[in-house]
C-alpha cells in the first residue's frame, strides 16, 4: 500500500516536471514569436514596408520624348509615335526557353527573331532588359496583357518611336534615328542620363548634330502589380520634358518636287537664299527610307542599301567631292579682273587646242570658237581662253578668290558631321600634300575645273550665292531659332554697294587700298565684301546671264521667256577621266548612251535666280550625266520656276515673323 502511494508520489512529479518545462517551452515560444513580431511591425516595419512594397510596386522608366521637325512652313517632317513593345529581364524569368515557346505562339515570333534574342541574350547581363519585340500590333499587345500570369518575366510596355512622314524626301537632311550603341552612352553623357532599354538616338543629319536638344528628358511611372506581376493600378506617373524641336529652313514642296527629279539618277541639287544662307532644299540621289532604321533594320534591307554602288547613304551635297569643271570659271574671270591681269576686253583667238611644253590642251569645241573676249569665253565656256586666263593668273590668285567665295570649306559643319570640305590647291598644297613642286599644266587645268580641284555640291552653291549678292559673304544655316530674328540683309548689301560707288566718284584716283581701307570702316558691324571693285562683279554676273539668254550660251535651251523666270548660270561638264587622243576622236561620235556609266563625265550646273533683284542660288550635279547644258540644267530650270513662284509665300512667312519679334 505504501509502496503504491510512493509510486503515485512520483509519478505526480514527473508529471507536473513535465508540464512545468512544456510550459516554459511554450512560453519560450510565444515570447519568441512576440520578439519576432514586434521586430517585424515595429522594429524593422520601415525595411519590410519598403520590400513589401518593392514586389507590389513595380517602376518603369518612360523613353524621352525627342523632339519634333518641321519644315519653313511648319509641316512636321519628323514626328514622335506610340509604339508596344514586349521586355523581359532574363534573371526574373524562371526557364527562358519555356518563355520563348509560350511567346512564340502568343505573338508569332520568327525562327530567325528568336534565334536573334538568344544572341542579343547571350551579349548582356542577365538584369539587363532584353526587348522582344520593338513595334507590337495592338491586337499582340492586349493578347500578350492577357496570358501575362502565365509569363513570368515579360512586360508589355508603352514607349515612343520615329517616324518620317516625307520619308525618302528628308533622308539626307534629317538623318535617322538608331538604337543607342555602347559607344554612345559611354561618350555623351546627356544619352547616358536618359537612357532606357531601346532608346533611339540620332545617327547621321541632324538627328545626330542636334541630339543633345532633341533628346529631351525621361519620365517614370509606377503600377501596383499582382504576384504574377500582372499591372493592377497605375500609382504614379512622372512625365518627362519633351526634347527641343526644330524649324528648319528647307521648303517640304521644293525639297520633295528637286528629290523626286533625281530619281534614276545618281546627284545633287542644294538650293539656297542669297543673303540669308537659308538653305531651301538640299537633295541627295539615291536616297533611303529612313523609316527602315528606327526599329532596327532587317539583313535584307541593310545589304540592299549598303551594297549599292551609287551610295545611297552618303549625303552627296555635303560630302561628295567633285571636279568643278567649267562652273569655276566665273571665279576664275573675276580672280583675274580683281587682281588687274586683264580687262574684260581681252581678246584671245580659239584653235581647239593649245600647246605647253610638249603637252596638248583641248577645248570642248574641237575646231575651237575663233577670237573670244572674257564676256564670250564665259558665255561659250571656252576653254582655251581660260588656259590663257589662268596661266597669266596663277594658281595661288586664283586659289585666294575661290577660297574666298566659299570653296575649300565646310559650308554647314556645325549641322552635319560628314561634312567635308573641298580641295582648291596652290603651289603650297602641293607641296604640302604630295611632296612636289607646282607646273605651269596644273594652273591650266585647274582655271577649267579639272586636275586637282575639288568641291562639294553645298560649297558650288554658296559661291554661287556670294557671286550673286553683290559680292558679300553669308553665313548658310539649315534651322531657325524659335525666335526668328530676321535682318533685312539685302537693304544692307545694297546699301553698302551705294556707299562703295560713292566713294569711288568721290575719289577717282583712290587707290585700292584706300577703298579697302573705306570697306573696313563701314563695315565693322556689317556685312563683309569680298570684292574689290563692285564691277567686276557685275561684269561676271552679265556674263553668266548670257550663258542661259542669249544664242550661242551653253545653256541657251534651258532659257525663260519670261521676265519674272530668267535667270542666269553656268554650265560644267566634269571629266571622271583621262582622255586619250584615240579616245578623244571616238568619244565625239558616240552617243551618251554608248559610253559605259562610269567613263561619263559628271554633269554640273549653277545658277542665280532671277537674274532682276536674284534671291536664291542653285547647283545641280549629275553623276555621270554627260555636259552641264544636257543633263543638270534642265532639272534646275524646273526647280527655280518652282521657287520663284514660292516666293511670295515664303516672303509672307518671314514678314509675319519679322512682326512679332
Amino acid at each position: 500500500m505504501f509502496q503504491r502511494s510512493r509510486q503515485n508520489i512520483n509519478k505526480n512529479k514527473l508529471i507536473t516536471r513535465r508540464m512545468f518545462i512544456l510550459s516554459s517551452a511554450k512560453i519560450i515560444v510565444f515570447m519568441g514569436i512576440v520578439g519576432r513580431l514586434f521586430s517585424l511591425q515595429i522594429s524593422e516595419n520601415k525595411k519590410y514596408s519598403f520590400l513589401s512594397d518593392k514586389n507590389r510596386l513595380k517602376e518603369w522608366k518612360l523613353p524621352p520624348k525627342r523632339g519634333i521637325f518641321e519644315d519653313y512652313f511648319g509641316n512636321k517632317i519628323a514626328d514622335n509615335n506610340q509604339v508596344f513593345q514586349l521586355h523581359v529581364i532574363p534573371e526574373e524569368v524562371a526557364d527562358f526557353n519555356t518563355l520563348m515557346v509560350r511567346l512564340k505562339n502568343i505573338i508569332n515570333l520568327q525562327n530567325r527573331q528568336i534565334n536573334k534574342i538568344y544572341k542579343k541574350k547571350e551579349k548582356q547581363f542577365p538584369w539587363e532588359t532584353l526587348i522582344i519585340s520593338e513595334n507590337l500590333s495592338w491586337e499582340e499587345f492586349s493578347k500578350l496583357n492577357l496570358f501575362l500570369h502565365e509569363l513570368q518575366g515579360a512586360k508589355p510596355v508603352f514607349s515612343v518611336a520615329r517616324i518620317y512622314p516625307q520619308a525618302e524626301n528628308f533622308s539626307h537632311v534629317l538623318g535617322y534615328v538608331g538604337e543607342a550603341s555602347v559607344n554612345d552612352i559611354k561618350n555623351y553623357s546627356f544619352i547616358k542620363e536618359n537612357h532606357v532599354p531601346g532608346l533611339r538616338v540620332g545617327k547621321t543629319g541632324l538627328e545626330k548634330s542636334l541630339e543633345k536638344e532633341l533628346i529631351g528628358s525621361s519620365g517614370s511611372q509606377r503600377y501596383e502589380v499582382n504576384v504574377y506581376g500582372k499591372k493592377i493600378n497605375q500609382i504614379d506617373r512622372k512625365e518627362g520634358i519633351q526634347g527641343k524641336s526644330f524649324r528648319i529652313t528647307v521648303d517640304q514642296e521644293i525639297q520633295s518636287y528637286a528629290q523626286k527629279s533625281l530619281i534614276g539618277r545618281s546627284g545633287s541639287v542644294c538650293l539656297m537664299d542669297i543673303y540669308t544662307g537659308d538653305v531651301i532644299a538640299m537633295c541627295s540621289s539615291p536616297t533611303f527610307n529612313p523609316n527602315l532604321f528606327v526599329h532596327g533594320i532587317n539583313s535584307k534591307e541593310w545589304n540592299k542599301i549598303n551594297n549599292d554602288p551609287l551610295k545611297p547613304l552618303m549625303n552627296k551635297s555635303v560630302s561628295g567631292l567633285y571636279s568643278p569643271g567649267s562652273t569655276i570659271k566665273p571665279i576664275v574671270a573675276l580672280s583675274a579682273l580683281e587682281n588687274n591681269i586683264v580687262s574684260p576686253d581681252l581678246i584671245h583667238k580659239c584653235e581647239g587646242k593649245v600647246e605647253l611644253y610638249d603637252h596638248t590642251y583641248h577645248c570642248w569645241k574641237k575646231k575651237g570658237h575663233g577670237f573670244m573676249n572674257l564676256r564670250d569665253a564665259i558665255k561659250q565656256s571656252c576653254d582655251v581662253y581660260f588656259y590663257e586666263l589662268a596661266r597669266k593668273l596663277g594658281v595661288d590668285r586664283l586659289s585666294e578668290t575661290a577660297k574666298k567665295f566659299g570653296l575649300n570649306s565646310k559650308v554647314l559643319e556645325n549641322y552635319f558631321f560628314e561634312e567635308k570640305s573641298g580641295v582648291v590647291p596652290s603651289t603650297k598644297w602641293k607641296i604640302k600634300n604630295l611632296g612636289k613642286g607646282w607646273v605651269i599644266g596644273e594652273t591650266l587645268l585647274t582655271g577649267i575645273g579639272q586636275g586637282y580641284i575639288q568641291c562639294t555640291p553645298i560649297e558650288l552653291c554658296l559661291m554661287t550665292a556670294q557671286l550673286a549678292n553683290g559680292g558679300f559673304k553669308i553665313k548658310p544655316r539649315i534651322t531657325l531659332g524659335e525666335n526668328l530674328v530676321y535682318e533685312d540683309i539685302k537693304f544692307e548689301f545694297e546699301s553698302e554697294l551705294k556707299k562703295y560707288n560713292q566713294n569711288l566718284k568721290e575719289n577717282n584716283e583712290a587707290s585700292l587700298q584706300d577703298q579697302k581701307n573705306f570697306l573696313q570702316i563701314n563695315n565693322k558691324n556689317s556685312v563683309e565684301p569680298l570684292f574689290r571693285n563692285p564691277e567686276n562683279i557685275k561684269f561676271v554676273k552679265e556674263a553668266m546671264y548670257s550663258v542661259i539668254n542669249e544664242p550661242m550660251g551653253t545653256a541657251y535651251k534651258s532659257r525663260f521667256n519670261n521676265k519674272k523666270y530668267q535667270y542666269a548660270g553656268k554650265t560644267g561638264t566634269s571629266q571622271v577621266k583621262r582622255i586619250t587622243k584615240e579616245e578623244r576622236e571616238r568619244e565625239e561620235k558616240r552617243e551618251l548612251s554608248e559610253i559605259p556609266y562610269k567613263e561619263r563625265d559628271h554633269s554640273v550646273f549653277i545658277a542665280f535666280a532671277p537674274y532682276i533683284s536674284p534671291r536664291y542660288s542653285i547647283s545641280v550635279l549629275i553623276e555621270h550625266g554627260g555636259s552641264g547644258s544636257s543633263a543638270a540644267a534642265p532639272i534646275a530650270k524646273k526647280i527655280i520656276k518652282l521657287v520663284l513662284d514660292r516666293h511670295e509665300m515664303r516672303e509672307k512667312i518671314r514678314k509675319e515673323e519679322q512682326a512679332k519679334v
